[in-house]
């Protein structure tokens, strides 16, 4: 069994770290299928070879940096809503959740567009860091529920996952639209640019009241 001292250790972390953030960076600069290895670690300022010393192929090293990614915004996420009264927990998860997505484009780019793009993340990887974020939602909406704050007939598993729905939408079209124009893009495909953390209230309004006008639902009681 080979021993490694704290120093070795911390340089094997150190190099998985800049392992992870190259290729974040030449993901969302090139996609995923165009990146080569050879990129990856000419950015990361390491040999070609020294990437498989840590990750098996193209596809494992982008799952581990979205399970990187991933465990960031949870713990984000719990320090949110930590402190926050219930009825107010919605929203300041969904905010926070934006909130990352506009100050990390990089990556909100490689987790809405690359990432769908390795047919074994598709198709074999389990998720457990998706699944604590849902877990998490799950739990709010829960507590919602129970307060009789939100409609109780929904199960909340799959409330849960039609919120990140609407997040991972919108994730994916504020991206898009912050991409340079493609003359040869057909008219009105690309989104039109807006303020994606504004719209945490607009998503938080469409839960909570529906798409029924306020004056509407006002004259019905």
């Amino acid at each position: 069994m080979t021993v490694h001292s704290a120093s070795e250790r911390s340089d094997r972390n150190d190099k998985r770290e800049r392992i992870l953030l190259a290729a974040e960076r030449i993901f969302a600069r090139h996609g995923f299928f165009a990146a080569r290895v050879s990129e990856i670690a000419k950015e990361a300022g390491v040999a070609d070879g020294t990437i498989y010393l840590y990750f098996k192929s193209k596809d494992d090293l982008l799952i581990s940096l979205f399970e990187q990614r991933m465990t960031q915004v949870n713990e984000a996420l719990r320090e949110a809503i930590a402190g926050v009264p219930p009825k107010d927990q919605l929203r300041a998860f969904i905010r926070a959740y934006l909130q990352l997505v506009h100050d990390e484009p990089g990556a909100a780019e490689v987790l809405t567009i690359e990432l769908r793009q390795s047919s074994k993340f598709m198709k074999e990887y389990e998720n457990p860091q998706f699944i604590e974020f849902l877990r998490m939602l799950g739990g709010i909406l829960a507590a919602g529920q129970e307060r009789g704050e939100l409609d109780g007939s929904i199960p909340v598993h799959i409330a849960a996952r039609m919120i990140f729905g609407m997040l991972d939408e919108l994730a994916l079209a504020w991206v898009l639209a912050r991409q340079p124009s493609i003359s040869t893009s057909a008219p009105g495909t690309r989104p039109k640019k807006f303020d994606i953390v504004r719209a945490a209230d607009w998503v938080v309004a469409l839960v909570t009241n529906g798409l029924t006008s306020p004056r509407l639902a006002g004259s019905a009681k």
